[in-house]
């Protein structure tokens, strides 16, 4: 049997009676089912809630039939072939993110690579650095001294409005939550509205619809499977008002699938 014939009965193994008679009476294409799972990149390593450990079960939990990376495509092909021939990533940048080093990967291979690797990311290193300069010239030219005073302003607000009422951003549930995703939106507001414009490729609104174009174009690929869109926290909320949108989605909520025995912060 094929590995496309085998995706195809997995899909169908995993819809209730009810869809497969409904299915067969219209006669329409399954949904594509996607999961997010937001990633805290470094501190993976040092969490004992959503440590690497976690996110590798919950990613074999949720069994994909494609995941969504937030790796520039320009990397994937050289980070794949190193990955196969010595078992590590040697790029920089990707090594920077323990839950592709440490959970996806190794996954990816003791799989026999049964599942698709998608590389959705759309920093590249030139976008990198025009941003770093972009913003050491806010931060310091006097032509732009009105505007950073108010950024300043508008961040040192907003982190004070939410010390008074914390929340646990290292619990997965939390971080799972439509309040950290409230929160984050909140957070970001500042940096959107006043660097967005002024970075240009680097600003928050242009490269987080960048990064939904790529994984967009990989969900029309890999319509009506099981896809996992592994990103940054911080893109989470994103990337789900955008999926919403899509007819052709079922968007799967995940808290079934994260680590047990941790209660959701009020």
């Amino acid at each position: 049997m094929s590995r496309a014939w085998r995706t195809a009965l997995r899909a169908l193994l995993r819809l209730t009676p009810v869809a497969l008679l409904l299915l067969a009476a219209c006669g329409a294409p399954p949904k594509t089912q996607v999961f997010v799972l937001g990633m805290i990149h470094g501190d993976h390593l040092t969490n004992e809630r959503w440590g690497v450990q976690e996110v590798r079960d919950t990613i074999a939990a949720i069994d994909p039939d494609v995941v969504c990376a937030e790796i520039p495509p320009d990397r994937w092909e050289r980070v794949a072939a190193e990955w196969r021939e010595f078992g590590e990533v040697r790029d920089d940048r990707v090594q920077r993110f323990p839950e592709y080093t440490h959970a996806l990967l190794p996954l990816w291979s003791e799989s026999s690579e049964r599942f698709v690797i998608e590389p959705c990311a759309a920093w590249t290193q030139q976008m990198h650095d025009a941003r770093v300069a972009a913003l050491k010239v806010f931060a310091e030219d006097p032509l732009y001294a009105e505007a950073h005073r108010a950024y300043e302003f508008a961040e040192a607000e907003m982190a004070r409005r939410h010390a008074a009422s914390p929340i646990d951003a290292s619990d997965p549930r939390v971080i799972h939550s439509a309040l950290y995703d409230e929160r984050t939106r909140q957070a970001l507001r500042p940096y959107d509205r006043y660097l967005n414009d002024y970075l240009g490729a680097g600003g928050w609104t242009n490269i987080n619809a960048a990064h939904w174009a790529l994984i967009a174009e990989a969900l029309d690929r890999h319509r009506g499977k099981r896809v996992l869109i592994m990103f940054g926290a911080g893109h989470k909320h994103w990337f789900l008002d955008r999926l919403r949108e899509r007819e052709d989605v079922e968007l799967v909520e995940v808290e079934p699938w994260l680590p047990r025995g941790v209660a959701l912060t009020p």
